[in-house]
């Protein structure tokens, strides 16, 4: 009995962390959404350095010089992105990722390279698709109950139930139960959100959510894999009860890449809200 208090009293703080930290992060990201505009770049902007700080540490040798090389592609990027200018932010990223590539050590080139890009995923594929004058505060909406949903049903979910493991030696935590019922809980979390916005189809945006939750999941595996490959355990201590912004964002970060790349193909870059939710 003495021995299980504190491992629950410790859990418990644990899970208290969690949800605060949670909702003040909730808080600021809604927030940013609802002004749109420069703020919500200058959000994600932030995010994006802090994401690339985090992998930089992990990856990188000569972290100074990485770091500086990459925080110029970015902010360049953030100006970029923020004046509709997406083409020149992607070229802004490719020479920041071969700048960073030239920097690292020989074996280590390719994953340099991979941070730049990375992060720039959670600068660029939000603010594109928020610019969207139609669709775009709906859809960082719906992308936001999606993943959200999912890490929090899965969470919940999986600790509840319990049962096989879904990727071991990635995450051993992780289970088949909380996957599936996160995946469920983004079907209906995502159709909710666009049933009250009322201006796309309800059966297309629940097989939208399922495929994004999928893909959040795989991001979130990603990660772990990552930090694995490196030995780390969190990409950094900035938020209480997750870790870093990576450890935060990661699921995020690879449904939005994947929604906005979609929402591209098919609206293009100022219609790519539409694209991702009309079909």
């Amino acid at each position: 009995m003495n021995e299980t208090a504190p491992t629950n009293s410790a859990s418990t703080s644990e899970l208290g962390k969690r949800v605060v930290s949670g909702v003040v992060m909730a808080a600021l990201a809604v927030g940013a959404v609802v002004l749109g505009g420069w703020p919500f770049v200058l959000f994600w902007g932030a995010a994006a350095l802090g994401i690339f700080w985090e992998w930089s540490a992990m990856v990188a040798e000569s972290a100074i010089a990485v770091r500086t090389v990459g925080t110029a592609a970015l902010v360049i990027a953030a100006l970029a992105a923020g004046a509709g200018q997406f083409y020149a932010a992607a070229i802004a990223f490719a020479a920041g990722a071969a700048g960073v590539a030239g920097l690292c050590a020989a074996r280590r080139r390719v994953w340099g390279a991979a941070g730049v890009v990375y992060a720039g995923t959670v600068l660029l594929a939000p603010v594109m698709l928020r610019r969207d004058r139609e669709f775009g505060l709906v859809t960082i909406l719906f992308l936001f109950a999606v993943v959200w949903a999912t890490d929090i049903l899965g969470y919940f979910i999986g600790r509840a139930i319990g049962g096989p493991k879904l990727a071991p030696p990635i995450s051993p935590k992780k289970t088949w139960s909380g996957a599936c019922g996160g995946a469920l809980g983004a079907v209906a979390a995502g159709v909710a959100v666009v049933h009250v916005a009322g201006n796309t189809a309800l059966i297309p945006a629940a097989c939208i959510a399922l495929v994004l939750s999928i893909v959040s999941q795989a991001g979130d595996l990603f990660e772990s894999a990552v930090k694995r490959r490196f030995g780390v355990k969190d990409a950094s201590h900035v938020i209480p009860g997750h870790g870093g912004l990576m450890d935060r964002l990661d699921g995020f970060l690879v449904a939005t890449g994947v929604a906005a790349l979609v929402g591209l193909m098919r609206g293009g870059p100022d219609a790519s809200a539409r694209g991702l939710l009309l079909w």
